[in-house]
């Protein structure tokens, strides 16, 4: 019988371990714009050893050192971190003081060897944007238009003013309310029941109906319909449009909505011509009341890098840090050390986070430049012409040119964005699939796209391309594609079928 033991044995392994500052510098590449603001202010606020540096004034020298040394700042004035002369090189020697050469920092130092941290600290202290953030110093990003907007009340709000307003009884004024109350994201009143809502404030059904009629013609007109044609009808009586019309809203609504128009000419006793006419004004109306009481703040996009010609004549691609805090270790905190040694290894930890977020955002800048500046070279037809010239590109394709894994690249196209002559697009829209040719070169899926809008928006309205048709279009300009296909992209782009396209005049 084999006997147990215990005993002890050395074991030499190795294993890939994620540091925290890789985590933090992973986090940070696939945040979006916003979403990096709002954790370097999160930053700001927990990490007293992280400051922000103030912007240089126009005109003022950020090179030309103080004279007469420390003492030369004025009374008052908060010491800048690395902001020249010997107060720079006291401060690195205090900073190396408090952190030793231990094993944390060591890995710290190797995970971003690649990164100039002394180089990026200097120029955020003097209120530069990095070299490589800058085409030319005398260049700056466009401003934006003034975004400024004026937020507007709620759909009850906006109502229940006009109900205060109408010569309601107090009970009818009560049933209106209860009736705004329960309107839905669009405007509607699909539930509960009227007669339960008459029953609780003490109306009849026939009173109730008669102010849910006056509520609808309120503004915005149609508001609290129960249904489609309820709101239709209640702009149509408002508006005045000739009874032809009104009966085709209030009887034939869903032959408007299949484009059936003779069915609906035969019905009513018009030409197909004049109920065509007639469905065009029936599509001015407004088929949600609350579209501009949703309650949403209006969605800006902000460039993350901008693409222009330089005064070469070759594209540029420019990072856009407008809008980031330009960080820097404060150093106002030094006497800390001085006054505490009991505090010696709580600021040790906290100047390490801060320079860890100091690394990660110059290293997330530089790949986002880097992965730009690819993406121009491999798509420079597409900003030369526009969009029918965008070629065929996988995230492989990227990766393998700047030497870095395609998860990689995935996280910095994401929720990241380009300014270009052509707009404003996703990273990611630049990445599209292959289309096969027959006898030039694979094109990519979304100048497929182009194409297939182009041909619709050149057919003749009373005679539109069908999808097969388009596809013959598309294979006499040697593009290959499936009629499943066209169909596919018209729909994913929101244009109609054929038999909704056309046109009877």
């Amino acid at each position: 019988m084999v006997g147990i033991e215990i005993r002890q044995q050395l074991k030499l392994t190795q294993s890939l371990v994620m540091t925290p500052q890789l985590q933090l510098a992973i986090k940070l590449l696939q945040l979006s714009r916003l979403e990096l603001q709002e954790h370097v202010q999160q930053e700001l606020m927990e990490n007293p050893f992280l400051d922000e540096a103030p912007e240089s004034s126009p005109g003022e020298s950020a090179e030309k050192p103080a004279e007469g040394g420390a003492d030369s700042s004025p009374a008052g004035a908060e010491p800048g971190l690395l902001a020249g002369g010997a107060q720079e090189q006291d401060w690195s020697e205090r900073v190396q003081q408090i952190l030793p050469d231990d094993s944390g920092t060591e890995v710290s130092r190797s995970a971003m060897s690649d990164v100039d941290l002394d180089r990026y600290l200097e120029n955020h202290s003097r209120g530069e944007p990095p070299p490589f953030l800058r085409a030319d110093a005398s260049e700056e990003l466009p401003q934006d238009h003034d975004t400024r907007y004026v937020q507007k009340g709620t759909l009850y709000d906006h109502v229940a003013w006009q109900v205060k307003l109408a010569e309601f009884t107090p009970r009818e004024e009560r049933l209106a309310l209860l009736i705004l109350g329960n309107l839905d994201r669009d405007g509607y009143f699909r539930e509960p029941p009227l007669e339960d809502l008459a029953e609780e404030v003490g109306l009849e059904l026939d009173e109730a109906e008669e102010v849910l009629r006056e509520v609808q013609r309120m503004d915005p007109l149609g508001v609290a319909a129960r249904d489609l044609r309820e709101c239709l009808l209640a702009q149509a009586e408002v508006l005045n449009l000739e009874p032809p019309l009104v009966q085709m809203i209030d009887r034939h609504l869903p032959d408007i909505e299949k484009r059936n128009f003779q069915a609906v000419a035969r019905a009513v006793g018009l030409d197909v011509e004049d109920v065509y006419a007639a469905a065009e004004v029936i599509a001015t109306l407004e088929p949600r009341p609350a579209r501009n009481f949703t309650g949403e703040e209006p969605q800006y996009v902000v460039p993350d890098v901008e693409v222009r010609r330089g005064a070469d004549g070759e594209w540029q691609v420019v990072v856009n840090d407008d809008g980031l805090p330009r960080l820097r270790i404060a150093r106002y905190y030094r006497d800390v050390i001085d006054r505490d040694p009991s505090a010696r290894e709580y600021v040790r930890g906290k100047v390490r986070s801060a320079q860890w977020l100091i690394r990660s955002i110059n290293q997330r800048q530089q790949t986002l430049l880097r992965v730009s500046e690819r993406i121009v070279d491999r798509q420079r037809d597409f900003f030369d012409k526009g969009v029918s010239e965008l070629r065929p590109m996988i995230l492989k394709d990227i990766a393998d040119d700047l030497g870095m894994h395609e998860s990689t690249i995935g996280r910095v196209t994401t929720n990241k964005y380009m300014q270009t002559p052509h707009g404003i697009f996703e990273l990611k829209y630049f990445f599209n699939s292959r289309i096969r040719r027959l006898e030039d070169e694979d094109i990519a899926s979304e100048a497929v796209r182009s194409e297939i809008k182009t041909i619709i928006q050149g057919e003749d309205p009373q005679q539109p391309f069908s999808d097969q048709q388009i596809v013959k279009l598309l294979a006499d300009k040697g593009i290959v594609i499936a009629r499943r296909t066209v169909a596919k992209y018209r729909e994913s782009m929101g244009l109609l079928s054929s038999s909704r396209r056309k046109r009877f005049y």
